[in-house]
């Protein structure tokens, strides 16, 4: 199964979206703009001769109208702080404000969540939530997906942005096997020093040997963000000839979960299937764009969560009868939904 999300629009424009950062710069939009009317206000009892009395009036008509919208935009923060995500979308309460793979872009909508099979390319599973990233939905999918065919076993492909140790522990626990590739966040690698994956676990002996063949020992465990994590290095940091390309620190220390192994194992899965990443794009971007496609410029023509997932269900069965209309005929199908 390959696993992946898209964004899909919300009957919720954007200008009807507001976050904090939104909030704010509209708020200073409009105390620029009453300064400007202000100011033109006050040249005109300097020299009334240079404004007419309607300007005067439309001017003074512009200024209520921007101090009502400041004060319905101060009653926008106020419920804006009582939602758990400080995010409030007018048109669609349950629409929000999501970034999409554009730079600087982003859309007010649904984060729509798929599992297809490698196979047929039929949707398996799906679920339409409003969480804008997918690093929670791994787990939740897989298990969808694999109760769907009714296997005791599954063997899951999903992007980097699925990446998180919780979620990949718990597949593997559910007998789901997981491709996910580690995100290049590292930073010791983008400033030219050796990464994590240049020090070698040695199992048996619990510790890291480091790029100049020294051991880095286990010193300490600790817990951090609800991950139990063991700190490793090495004390010959000191005279160390390649030290400058290591850290910058005293020590180089080197940090693993304690559940290390499950992420390990998933990598030399990835090293054995270097086609992983062409087969999720090949399997699960094709329904969307379709979807995408049938739906419209617009997406969702329904309102809050409940509505839009049952939308969503009803294009979702579209789909697969046409692909299984395609897979075995129209004929055929009708003798197996019939039995």
């Amino acid at each position: 199964m390959a696993i992946d999300g898209s964004k899909f629009k919300a009957v919720n424009n954007r200008d009807k979206n507001f976050t904090d950062r939104k909030l704010k710069a509209r708020m200073q939009q409009l105390e620029k703009s009453i300064a400007h009317y202000m100011t033109e206000l006050d040249r005109a009892d300097r020299e009334p001769a240079l404004v007419t009395e309607a300007r005067v009036e439309h001017i003074k008509e512009k200024v209520a109208t921007v101090k009502a919208q400041m004060r319905q935009l101060k009653q926008i923060g106020k419920r804006m702080s009582q939602t758990p995500d400080g995010q409030i979308s007018l048109n669609d309460p349950d629409a929000r404000s999501m970034a999409t793979s554009g730079r600087g872009t982003g859309i007010v909508g649904y984060n729509v969540q798929t599992a297809v099979d490698t196979k047929h390319h039929m949707i398996v599973s799906h679920e339409v939530t409003n969480v804008g990233h997918d690093r929670e939905q791994l787990s939740s999918m897989a298990r969808q997906a694999r109760d769907a065919v009714g296997r005791k076993s599954l063997t899951v492909l999903a992007d980097r942005g699925y990446f998180k140790g919780k979620e990949i522990l718990d597949c593997e626990q559910a007998g789901i096997k997981t491709l996910v590739p580690k995100p290049q966040t590292s930073g010791n690698k983008a400033a030219g020093l050796f990464d994590k994956a240049d020090f070698r676990y040695i199992p048996s002996r619990d510790e890291y040997i480091c790029p100049a063949g020294q051991r880095a020992k286990w010193r300490y465990t600790t817990v951090e963000d609800g991950l139990t994590l063991h700190k490793y290095w090495t004390s010959a940091c000191f005279k160390c000839a390649i030290k400058a390309q290591c850290t910058t620190n005293q020590y180089r220390r080197i940090t693993r979960w304690e559940h290390e192994d499950v992420l390990e194992a998933m990598q030399k899965r990835l090293e054995r299937t270097p086609q992983t990443s062409r087969i999720r794009r090949q399997t699960v971007e094709h329904p969307f764009g379709t979807l995408k496609a049938w739906m419209g410029a617009t997406h969702f023509l329904t309102k809050t969560l409940p509505r839009v997932s049952t939308e969503m269900s009803l294009h979702v069965l579209a789909y697969n009868l046409k692909r299984a209309m395609q897979i075995i005929g129209i004929v055929p199908l009708m003798r197996a939904i019939k039995a």
